[in-house]
């Protein structure tokens, strides 16, 4: 593959501390004000770090997908969602699997109504957050029917299976299966099969970067015209000495070790150096097979060490576009609407629409 050429069209300075407004909202968060019981919960999770029987795991987990959907529904409730689904036809399809089973796997479609019925429509196939672990397609319905229309795109929501019920590599073939059925059903999809994009955040960055290992793997790359993985889950950074670490990545690290160890990874001896599981761990040769991408970072997101030195491999590798971080940003500032660097990430993301997406480079 040849090299891509970037447009350098983001070079946002390091404001070096978190943006006021969203720093009052995570200190809530961290001292478990935000919601009731959060507090019990967070003290009991803390507990549960140090410990790996099997019992302390599955409380562990529950307790997990409870805290996030306590940040969920703050999200979801926000004003500035309000008229989001009358913009968009809201539609599903299923594709079937059979790699873990017979399976298939749930996608929602989000089809701007200014598009409904056109031809050879710009697709975006998408991963969930949630540590891959946690959550549904669903968390991200609103903010992803308001990227679908202000942008002119139809976009895939895909409700992949999540650990520790299914664990890798079966999450992320889901995705890639769902990639797959896209391209080779463009024409009744509607789809243009040379502008079809694929993204994801945090967990659903690190399925997102699975499933473009394994378009590499399988030599196909070509089927996605753009990658854009987001706040990725993308290596085992976590297991090494905390002292090195940024003050985000120290507080998470044990979370991400239990994570990775406990839940996401199906044999840990096994894969912990296989690159389905750590994409980050993929060969230099591998990486040249990628597609192009577009890596988008928060400064002060606790995987922000192990996604930028990955992005600079992809770019030795001639497949990186842009490294976009978003200055005075926590993980996830993307879904809370009202602060500063929320806005600043839509219009990053806007602009790779506009420029990327729907453009050529």
């Amino acid at each position: 593959m040849s090299r891509v050429v970037s447009k350098n069209l983001f070079d946002f300075k390091p404001a070096g501390k978190l943006d006021d407004d969203v720093a009052a909202i995570y200190n809530a968060m961290e001292e478990g004000t935000f919601s009731s019981g959060a507090k019990e919960i967070a003290e009991r999770m803390k507990e549960l770090l140090g410990r790996e029987d099997e019992d302390a795991n599955k409380e562990y987990i529950v307790l997990f997908r409870k805290t996030v959907e306590f940040v969920v529904d703050m999200v979801d409730n926000n004003p500035a969602y309000a008229g989001v689904a009358e913009r968009v036809v809201t539609s599903s399809i299923t594709v079937p699997t059979t790699h873990d089973g017979e399976f298939d796997v749930p996608v929602e479609v989000y089809t701007p109504k200014n598009l409904e019925g056109k031809k050879m429509r710009v697709g975006y196939v998408y991963a969930h957050g949630g540590g891959a672990v946690s959550l549904t397609a669903a968390y991200e319905r609103n903010p992803l029917s308001k990227y679908a229309a202000d942008n002119d795109l139809v976009v895939f929501n895909v409700d992949y299976r999540i650990a520790p019920e299914t664990r890798c590599p079966n999450n992320i073939k889901d995705f890639y299966e769902v990639i797959k059925h896209v391209h080779e059903n463009a024409e009744s999809l509607g789809i243009d099969p040379a502008k079809i994009c694929i993204g994801g955040e945090s967990g659903g960055g690190y399925i997102c970067l699975g499933a473009m290992v394994l378009l590499a793997q399988n030599n196909n790359s070509n089927m996605v015209k753009l990658a854009i993985p987001q706040i990725p889950m993308t290596d085992d950074y976590c297991f090494s000495d905390p002292l090195v670490m940024t003050l985000e990545e120290r507080k998470e690290h044990l979370m991400m070790r239990k994570i990775w160890k406990h839940y996401i990874a199906a044999d840990w001896e096994e894969q912990k150096h296989d690159p389905h599981l750590f994409p980050g761990k993929s060969s230099d040769e591998l990486l040249e097979k990628f597609p192009p991408t577009i890596m988008v970072e928060a400064e002060f997101d606790f995987y922000i060490t192990e996604a930028t030195r990955f992005a600079g491999r992809l770019r030795r590798a001639g497949r990186l576009l842009e490294l976009v971080i978003i200055p005075g940003s926590p993980h996830g500032v993307a879904f809370i609407p009202g602060v500063k660097g929320c806005k600043l990430h839509w219009d990053v993301m806007d602009t790779i629409a506009r420029e990327y997406i729907h453009g050529d480079f």
